[in-house]
């Protein structure tokens, strides 16, 4: 008995010590590395991950020499180009929607409106800025993925994605090693990232399910599996299944939240009135918040845009598309989209309903408070319905993502793809009945080492990818418009 409580003592220690050291990644990552004081008495906290991100966006939007505002028609200009695809491949369109499935989830819902909660209106006005330097990163890690795609032989067209230039940036050609371990760790750490995000959307579903139809967490979560499995279990069903949802989900938001703006559309001066001057105002400096207004909005739009993260560069890859730098534009604008359009819907959603609506909300019974007063009922069971359609689309994307990284780890075969999908089928399972706060925060900790490791190859990488825009910009754009 006593040895059996002395070994039971040393796995609790074990597992303490287990949880300090995750606790304390967990806090390198998205804790204030490093905390700048404002006046007022506000400070700036500032983690790894904005340290490298925000820079390497600047540095990257100097570099194409403000991309995002120059060739903006470019970009759109592409959506709308045809091309003849390869059988089995995916177009760069096809590409787009898939990342666009994966950026737009719960973050552009709940995360928005939970960032003009503790930051006020003034964070959408970073999140717009933030946009903008996630733009040129995009565009670099999305021209990067094609210029390094190969040919895939279990699902045919291409694959990619850092993995795959890491991989190259660190072994030469001819050489024997099949493996980086930059590369592996990027690819470890995505498919532990994707994993906890299935159990996050899992949660999230149900819980909203829960709140709109009285219906309860079980079946709505088996019902959910049943259907995703049917889908991500099939050779190419994913992208087929996005190319109807996504379009579909983005123009039903866009087109509510234009209806709500029409109707209230005396409000909106005021309301933009109130993000500009929240997000430089002399009220937020006196009052000690605008370290948060601006860390709010900035976070958000990092977590929202996933620009740096390396996730679209894996969509990006498998494009199969006449030149590198059209995909990098297509992903640019990718993240127009999520944060731009989508964010933007949601914040205006939430800035022209009355305050005393929702003070003391949080998280999604907020925005449906919201939505009840701008649409009555119906606003409620169309937000459960819209999360639905945007956590699910997420779901399938992310499994989209994890192809080229377990063949990246295990090889061409369909039993380690078939495996992961297994387990990410499990884990959104287990979200739906329940939600723990370590697989979320593990979800957390994968995005970011993605993030590290990606950044690593980026910065060396980026002159070939300058260098396709470049040829782009000579030998497509020019020649176009003689």
């Amino acid at each position: 008995m006593q040895t059996e409580l002395i070994c039971l003592n040393i796995q609790n220690d074990e597992r303490i010590v287990d949880m300090a050291v995750f606790n304390e990644i967990y806090n390198i990552l998205w804790g204030d590395l490093i905390t700048i004081p404002l006046p007022g008495g506000s400070s700036l906290g500032l983690s790894l991950l904005v340290l490298i991100l925000i820079p390497s966006g600047i540095y990257f939007t100097i570099r194409t020499r403000f991309l995002p505002f120059r060739l903006f028609p470019e970009m759109l200009r592409v959506t709308v180009e045809k091309n003849t695809v390869e059988k089995d491949a995916i177009s760069g369109i096809q590409a787009l929607i898939v990342s666009t499935a994966c950026r737009v989830g719960m973050g552009n819902l709940v995360g928005v409106v939970a960032a003009i909660s503790a930051g006020g209106a003034g964070a959408v006005f970073w999140m717009w800025v933030i946009a903008l330097l996630g733009s040129s990163t995009a565009f670099i890690e999305a021209t990067l993925a094609q210029l390094y795609k190969e040919k895939d032989p279990l699902y045919g067209g291409y694959r990619g994605g850092p993995a795959y230039y890491i991989h190259h940036l660190f072994i030469k050609d001819g050489s024997r090693r099949k493996h980086s371990v930059i590369a592996v760790l990027f690819a470890i750490s995505g498919l532990i990232c994707w994993c906890g995000i299935s159990q996050v959307i899992g949660n999230s579903i149900s819980s909203s399910f829960e709140n709109a139809f009285q219906i309860r967490p079980i079946y709505t979560t088996v019902v959910l599996v049943v259907i995703a499995a049917i889908i991500v279990l099939r050779k190419n069903a994913t992208v087929k299944v996005l190319d109807i949802i996504v379009p579909i989900m983005a123009a039903c938001y866009f087109f509510i939240t234009i209806f709500i703006i029409i109707k209230n559309a005396g409000q909106l001066p005021a309301v933009f009135q109130r993000i500009f001057m929240e997000a430089f105002g002399l009220r937020q400096v006196v009052a000690g918040g605008i370290g948060a207004v601006i860390m709010n909005g900035a976070k958000r739009g990092l977590f929202s845009n996933e620009a740096g993260s390396g996730s679209a560069p894996c969509a990006a890859a498998a494009a199969d598309i006449s030149h590198p730098a059209k995909e990098g534009l297509l992903q640019a604008l990718g993240v127009f989209i999520d944060t731009i359009l989508i964010c933007s819907c949601s914040a205006m959603i939430m800035l022209l309903t009355p305050t005393g609506l929702t003070n003391g909300l949080e998280g999604m019974d907020l925005l449906q408070s919201a939505m009840q007063y701008h649409l009555g009922e119906f606003g409620v069971i169309f937000i459960a319905v819209i999360l639905w359609l945007f956590s699910f689309s997420t779901f399938i994307g992310i499994l989209f993502y994890a192809r080229s990284n377990v063949a990246y780890l295990f090889g061409d075969n369909w039993i380690s793809q078939t495996l992961y999908k297994i387990l990410a089928l499990i884990m959104l399972f287990i979200g739906g009945l329940a939600a723990y706060q370590f697989v979320w925060d593990l979800g957390d900790v994968g995005v970011g080492l993605m993030t590290i490791f990606n950044m690593i190859a980026l910065i060396p990488l980026a002159p070939k990818a300058l260098r396709a825009l470049k040829d782009y910009e000579k030998n497509e754009i020019k020649k176009r418009r003689k």
